[in-house]
């Protein structure tokens, strides 16, 4: 009798077998609450939770929950557990705006997980034949996903990207080999590492556990899902040689919280004046070193300075008491009626605006700073009309002060690497984010800074972030924030930041990696397209 029983857990352990087994998915209600727990646990990886090591559960959660599932269903789990993620995440987006905007957005998000979940059932196959593709199966469609949700609709909105959400973790450091997209890669690999050690026990478990094999092989892949993620600590993170400039952010303020911040034009304008002017005072005082560079955020201006006179006065008078050129977050009216640009303009001491050193926003919001499908949109909500269509620049953000050349990117650009990317390699020493949180809340504000941390490891340039009521800050090229401010305050800070004209291999490579990564993501599916047909 003991015989047949040893036989038998060893037919059942051989690769014969595995084939043969039937591929069961998990019960449909487990699947449902995985899909749930996985968007709560994708959720708390971003700030303001900041429970980083939870991206890579959630990953793992999504994948045990479509896996040997049909299409449908697959897009059903993604789809729920999406809803769950950006519901929560973008929940800023109707602080002020009302509920469609937040609902559609969120929607259109969650549709993008939904799609990852049908591929994730659709790939089962081929992972159940070839266990070990499964890890890196789950990182490859998530860079795949990621990639073109970053692109579409009207350009894509990278809000969400699992590199966002790394702003603590070693995985971090990857970003200065391969951008954000080998740090997604990274987190997705180790949420696969993970799904493929708990799997185990629904394959042939009691087998497994009487020969001992399962522990090791489930804490073997448990402790590389380990491995993958401090090996992000072997990658160096570049050390700026360059010349030290002193910079200063000034935060002014606003004088109420919300979409009116727009009727509070002048006193917005005023508290970023009267701040420098201050801070002027405490450097002729000698209680601040004199500062380089100024950098306002954007809407510092929303008064047209080139057009309105007292405007223009007051940003000379801030000028001039600094000694200083500022950066000023502005909006310029036209060229067209109805029509505006959303700029960084140096505004130099005793000369005023240098036109030849300013920067239009080159990706405005859809719906937000302009319009597509007005019509449409307006039988949603008349609100949009209140939407003046922005005009994109059509040059990266290259701004030369004299002491530094500064990339320049404005609010949600930071999101999009191709814009930040293009400023270094015409040239940034430093990187600049002007931004304006006025609408949104502080978890908002310190999402957005965590992809400013990201973008100061890739591109080895220590960076800031200047916003109009916080979070602002600096961030060195190892993607610790330093001087960070409070939210809903006025602050001005003040560091000296070295210039850098390295170039990491992540600027060097651009977008190659991301494509590498798609283009094997592709023929992933087209392995699952053959291994179906032949199944």
């Amino acid at each position: 009798m003991v015989e047949p029983a040893e036989s038998s857990a060893s037919e059942a352990d051989s690769p014969e077998s595995q084939r043969r087994e039937a591929p069961h998915p998990l019960p449909l209600a487990a699947g449902a609450a995985m899909a749930v727990a996985a968007g709560v646990a994708l959720l708390l990886s971003f700030p303001t939770y900041g429970l980083w090591w939870l991206a890579p559960v959630g990953v793992g959660l999504l994948a045990a929950a479509a896996h040997r599932r049909r299409f449908r269903a697959g897009l059903g789990l993604g789809a729920l557990a999406g809803l769950v993620l950006f519901l929560l995440l973008l929940r800023w987006t109707n602080l002020h705006t009302g509920l469609a905007p937040w609902l559609l957005l969120s929607g259109l998000q969650a549709g993008f997980i939904a799609l990852l979940g049908g591929a994730t059932a659709y790939v089962s196959p081929l992972v159940d034949r070839f266990r070990w593709a499964w890890p890196p199966a789950t990182a490859l469609l998530w860079v795949l996903q990621e990639a073109v949700r970053d692109r579409a609709p009207y350009g894509g909105f990278p809000w969400g990207r699992l590199a966002f959400s790394q702003e603590e973790s070693p995985l971090l450091r990857l970003a200065a080999l391969g951008g954000a997209p080998l740090v997604t890669f990274g987190v997705a690999l180790a949420g696969g590492l993970l799904v493929t050690a708990a799997w185990r026990p629904w394959n042939l478990w009691p087998a497994r556990l009487a020969r001992g094999r399962l522990v090791l092989s489930a804490a073997g892949l448990a402790l590389g899902a380990v491995a993958v993620t401090a090996a992000g600590l072997l990658v160096p993170t570049a050390t700026p040689s360059g010349a030290p400039v002193t910079v200063a952010i000034v935060q002014g303020n606003v004088p109420r919280m919300g979409l009116d911040f727009n009727a509070q034009r002048r006193a917005v304008l005023e508290n970023h004046v009267t701040a420098t002017i201050a801070l002027a005072e405490r450097v002729a005082a000698g209680r601040e070193p004199r500062p380089d560079l100024v950098v306002w955020p954007e809407n510092a201006s929303d008064v047209d300075p080139l057009r309105d006179a007292t405007a223009s006065r007051r940003i000379s008078d801030a000028a001039a008491a600094i000694g200083a050129p500022i950066l000023v977050g502005g909006i310029l009216r036209g060229p067209a009626e109805g029509e505006v640009r959303n700029v960084g303009i140096l505004w130099r001491p005793g000369t005023g605006p240098d036109l030849d050193q300013t920067y239009v926003k080159r990706h405005p919001v859809p719906f937000a700073e302009y319009m597509p499908l007005r019509r449409v949109a307006r039988l949603v909500s008349e609100e949009v009309d209140r939407v003046a269509d922005m005009v994109a620049g059509d040059r990266p953000g290259v701004v030369r002060t004299g002491p530094v050349t500064v990339g320049d990117v404005i609010c949600f650009e930071v999101a999009y690497d191709g814009i930040v990317r293009d400023t270094v390699t015409n040239g940034a020493g430093i990187l600049a984010v002007q931004t304006n949180n006025a609408t949104f809340d502080v978890a908002e504000a310190r999402q957005q800074m965590a992809m400013v941390r990201l973008r100061a490891v890739e591109h080895g340039r220590e960076s800031l972030m200047a916003s109009t009521v916080g979070v602002s800050g600096f961030v060195t090229t190892d993607g610790e924030v330093h001087e960070d401010t409070g939210f809903n305050t006025q602050e001005v800070v003040v560091r000296q930041l070295r210039v850098s004209e390295y170039r990491t291999l992540a600027t060097r490579l651009g977008v190659w990696p991301e494509m590498l990564l798609v283009g094997v993501g592709l023929v992933l599916l087209a392995g699952a397209v053959v291994v179906r047909r032949r199944g």
